[in-house]
């Protein structure tokens, strides 16, 4: 799939980048004493560790299906995705926090701070390109849609963590050129460690936010309106079938979808006729939707009444009864 390979090309220029961050950034701990560089130091070889983590993710959920599995390893990749929320929150942000804490109680003066300022001024640019390599991979998914809700609904787990990720770092920068700039320039080593509990608060917020997002794709969401749309007018066209009676989509991955559904036919149709117009409508599905679709269709007798008597749950589609979050 097209944003698969997005994915790939967006962790790999991270990966890239926060392993030359990290680096640098330790150098420059050890020349100037700074406790934000440490901080972001941390911070880097965390976000490191994330690439490696959906980048595992990613080829464990190629593994083909099993008969414990049938329908694949594809949520390998949102397990790796809320890994990679618990590697932010406690090598990041509360690493962050606890040195920010020992500093501001134990203040140390930033020494030799131009090897402080090289360092940022040059992780800034690297940050700046892994940003805008995902930026890039992640605009033909995007269809124009705002970021915040972009992150907060696309299917995939890695493009949301390597935006989350690279903003942080960059904020991250911010913090550590403000407080190292005060310390220097007021000669209080308490503004150091104000900039590395405010790294701290970031990455535990950027942690608390991506965690949410995970663990809604780990449960198991929906696909988006515009798929259902798509899946139910495919189905509706076929002949045979008088009408949708309830619709329910899972993704098991990014590019899969399970698709479950109950149709009406006509009472006097024969059974021959029935299975040749479900076939006919799985090939229309599979044909409107672009991902791998495992389509199971229930044919039945619709019954107003009965429809009626039962409560439908938010999900259950039709065009009488649309998804509550729509």
């Amino acid at each position: 799939m097209a944003e698969e390979g997005n994915s790939l090309r967006a962790i790999v220029a991270a990966l890239a980048a926060n392993l030359g961050i990290a680096l640098s950034k330790f150098a420059a701990f050890l020349f100037t004493g700074s406790s934000a560089l440490l901080a972001e130091a941390v911070h880097s070889v965390a976000d490191t560790a994330n690439q490696i983590l959906l980048l595992v993710g990613g080829r464990r959920a190629q593994q083909r299906a099993s008969q414990l599995h049938p329908f694949g390893y594809a949520r390998f990749r949102y397990f790796y995705g809320f890994l990679v929320t618990l590697v932010i929150f406690l090598v990041g942000g509360v690493f962050a926090l606890y040195e920010g804490y020992e500093k501001l109680h134990d203040p140390t003066p930033v020494e030799d701070p131009i090897w402080a300022f090289a360092v940022l001024g040059i992780s800034v640019v690297l940050e700046s390109f892994s940003l805008r390599t995902a930026v890039h991979e992640a605009q033909p998914s995007r269809r124009g849609a705002p970021w915040l809700r972009f992150i907060r609904t696309t299917r995939s787990p890695e493009l949301p963590v390597v935006l989350a990720e690279d903003f942080g770092a960059l904020t991250g920068l911010t913090f550590a050129f403000i407080g190292i700039t005060l310390a220097v320039v007021t000669g209080d080593a308490r503004w150091d460690a104000a900039g590395t509990l405010a790294i701290g608060v970031l990455l535990v917020v950027i942690s608390i936010t991506l965690s949410q997002r995970m663990r809604s794709l780990l449960i198991g969401e929906s696909a988006d309106n515009g798929t259902l749309l798509q899946i139910e007018s495919a189905i509706e066209r076929e002949p045979l079938i008088e009408r949708m009676i309830h619709l329910r989509t899972m993704h098991l991955g990014p590019d899969q979808l399970l698709i479950a559904a109950k149709v009406a036919v006509r009472a006097d149709e024969t059974m021959s006729h029935v299975a040749a117009a479900i076939n006919r409508a799985e090939a229309r599905v599979r044909e409107a939707v672009s991902y791998e679709c495992f389509i199971f269709l229930e044919p039945d007798v619709f019954d107003q009444r009965l429809y009626e008597s039962q409560e439908k749950p938010p999900g259950s589609s039709s065009r009488e009864a649309r998804p509550a979050w729509e």
